[in-house]
């Protein structure tokens, strides 16, 4: 294979995030990267971190001194899970999703761990809220995947290469000396790669209990930074007290939902304002904002000169006369304006201020927009939000005549509170622990509420109740039910309320291994490998890993049509177009570059000869010279 060859062929696995991380580093501090061996004796690109730490020596203290951190067995394991590759994808499944072909919505199955690896380059930036409610540390088994005490490359291939799943039970007994260990090395990773697919302005929502809510703020302060910190809230969870445990000397019937947002210099919690407030500005601007006039001039006592002086200042009226803040006599100690000088400029280029004639005289005003989070919500939530045992029996009510159960859902209330905080009517969220799989009908009544387009993206592990259902049936018979309920209730909304999902499923690589290690391959063997992908594999579970490794959103609607013979699969019209069919001549090529596709891709074993899969590119320069071309 020519190296213009390995070019243009897509990676199909998950990003390093060890070769991104060094990337970042190299642009900050060029002079800290060097080449180093790997262990084949190939030059790689490296971090020199004795430089390193020389450059940030003012910042970071180093060596053996004391320095307050968070630390645990098994933290530098899971930093390694964070950033480790894999080589697996998400396989479609039509027959278990409801409106595949047009709904909004994902719902993952499989382990979160590996589920946000592959989202990492589709939904970078884009989640704008994270709700999860995780396996609270109660002494009892753990669920993750800990295959992560292997070493990078051991990770990616056993990750890739197992038929089986590696997700395991992890004993965690409260007897331990990894009892908060175990629980830390499951949750860091996950909160490490769910901080790079929240927006700029996105929040991330955790529930948790007495147990681990010191460690849990202490790992968020380390992964999403302090100043990141929101709120505490407490939820009341139980109507009356619990005596299960005889050790404590109060009842424990309050839960907390801790609040980070992505970025430490956004504004934050954005609640919608409330309709009193927006009374005090009557005034509806071009752009639909609500607004105000103020008045520039303050009088009285608390409002002297003496008091702020550069708050007094001469201004010109349309008509060409002198305005001062105290009007007559100008001598006046008891007035100035509200606003310096050159604030006033600012406002009066922006278009934002005002001149009224008054019987005395010109008047100037200030023009104010209303602020849009007047209502900061409190952070104790104890008599207005359902509680466990009313979520319950919403819950069984919902699932009556069904084999599931559910011990503790979570109120959907709760979850609706913290949409109507900080999503707006367009916004993506997510949820990877998804369990019983109430965030998802709380998107749906929240769209129906107000008519918004919010979608989700839920991920959830089968964990297996018994031998006839999994938890992730519970999930999707609950959204079908929850959806058509709402939809029911639905007025004005009803016909465009999206109810549906697409499932998704992780599952190892549509690919052989020759794909990922074409040398490794005997000589002996070179006829088992012409084709590179797995024999099981269908066009769609192609496409879907072609969406991930081209970061194309996996919601966007998929069409297929035939051309010249040929069955293509174009996305989001013309943003993505792929052909996996064989004996692929020039004259097919051809005909789909008349189209113009943004992107296009082909199977490498699909080409009809040599001819056509040496002069592809050079047809599509000449017809399409904007599509970027590549090939699995």
């Amino acid at each position: 294979m020519s190296e213009e060859q390995k070019t243009n062929r897509l990676k199909m696995h998950s990003p390093d995030l060890t070769e991104a991380n060094i990337e970042k580093l190299a642009e900050l501090f060029p002079n800290c990267v060097t080449k180093a061996q790997d262990e084949d004796g190939n030059l790689k690109q490296a971090i020199d971190f004795d430089q390193l730490r020389q450059e940030l020596s003012d910042h970071v203290v180093d060596g053996p001194r004391e320095r307050y951190q968070l630390n645990w067995p098994g933290k530098r394991e899971a930093l390694l899970a964070a950033n480790a590759p894999i080589a697996k994808t998400l396989r479609p499944c039509r027959d278990e999703s409801v409106d595949f072909d047009t709904t909004k919505n994902l719902f993952i199955e499989g382990d979160n761990l590996n589920a946000l690896k592959l989202l990492q380059e589709t939904y970078l930036n884009k989640v704008k809220m994270i709700f999860i409610d995780p396996p609270y540390n109660t002494g009892s088994d753990l669920i993750y995947d800990d295959s992560f005490r292997k070493s990078a490359e051991e990770y990616a291939h056993i990750s890739g290469q197992e038929s089986e799943e590696r997700d395991r039970l992890v004993a965690n007994p409260e007897s331990s000396g990894r009892y908060h260990s175990d629980w830390l090395s499951m949750m860091y990773p996950r909160l490490r790669l769910a901080r790079n697919v929240l927006h700029d302005e996105g929040v991330i929502f955790v529930t948790i209990d007495d147990h681990e809510v010191p460690r849990l703020r202490q790992v968020m302060d380390e992964v999403f930074g302090r100043e990141s910190f929101l709120a505490c809230f407490l939820w009341k969870k139980m109507d009356s007290p619990s005596r299960n445990d005889k050790h404590r000397i109060a009842s424990d019937y309050h839960d907390y939902v801790v609040a980070y947002k992505r970025n430490r210099d956004s504004r934050g919690l954005a609640q919608r304002a409330k309709p009193e407030i927006l009374e005090a500005y009557p005034l509806v601007m071009d752009d639909g904002r609500r607004a105000r006039r103020r008045q520039l001039r303050k009088n009285g006592k608390a409002a002297r000169r003496e008091d702020r002086p550069t708050m007094w200042y001469k201004l010109t009226a349309p008509d060409g006369t002198d305005v001062w803040p105290v009007a007559p006599p100008p001598d006046s100690w008891e007035g100035r304006w509200s606003l310096k000088k050159e604030s006033w400029l600012e406002k009066e280029e922006a278009g934002l201020t005002e001149w009224i004639k008054r019987d005395n005289g010109w008047v100037p005003y200030v023009i104010e927009f209303a602020p849009e989070d007047p209502s900061v919500p409190w952070s104790t939530w104890w008599d207005d939000l359902s509680q466990n045992r009313q979520a319950k029996a919403a819950f069984t009510e919902l699932m009556k005549g069904s084999r599931f159960t559910f011990d503790n859902p979570k109120p959907v209330d709760l979850v609706e509170r913290l949409i109507s905080i900080v999503a707006d009517k367009q916004a993506l969220i997510m949820d990877f622990f998804a369990g019983s799989g109430t965030t998802a009908q709380a998107v749906m009544q929240a769209n129906a509420n107000d008519a918004g387009g919010r979608r989700f993206v839920l991920v959830q592990l089968p964990e297996c109740h018994g031998q006839e259902w999994n938890l992730c049936d519970l999930v999707r018979e609950r959204i079908c039910r929850a959806g058509e309920n709402i939809k029911a209730d639905a007025r004005s909304s009803a016909e465009t309320l999206d109810i549906g999902f697409r499932v998704l499923k992780v599952e190892n690589t549509n690919m052989k291994d020759v794909y990922y290690t074409p040398d490794s391959v005997r000589q002996d063997g070179l006829f088992g490998q012409i084709d590179n992908i797995k024999e099981d594999r269908r066009d769609e579970d192609l496409l879907f890993q072609v969406l991930l490794d081209w970061g194309v959103d996996l919601s966007l609607t998929i069409e297929s049509e035939k051309i010249a013979g040929k069955i293509v699969y174009f996305v989001d019209e013309n943003a993505l177009a792929a052909c996996f069919e064989a004996d692929i001549d020039e004259d097919f090529v051809k005909a789909l570059a008349e189209r113009k596709p943004l992107r296009v891709v082909f199977r490498d074993s699909g080409y009809g000869n040599d001819s056509t899969k040496i002069n592809v590119e050079q047809i599509f320069k000449l017809i399409s010279p904007t599509t970027e071309v590549r090939t699995i």
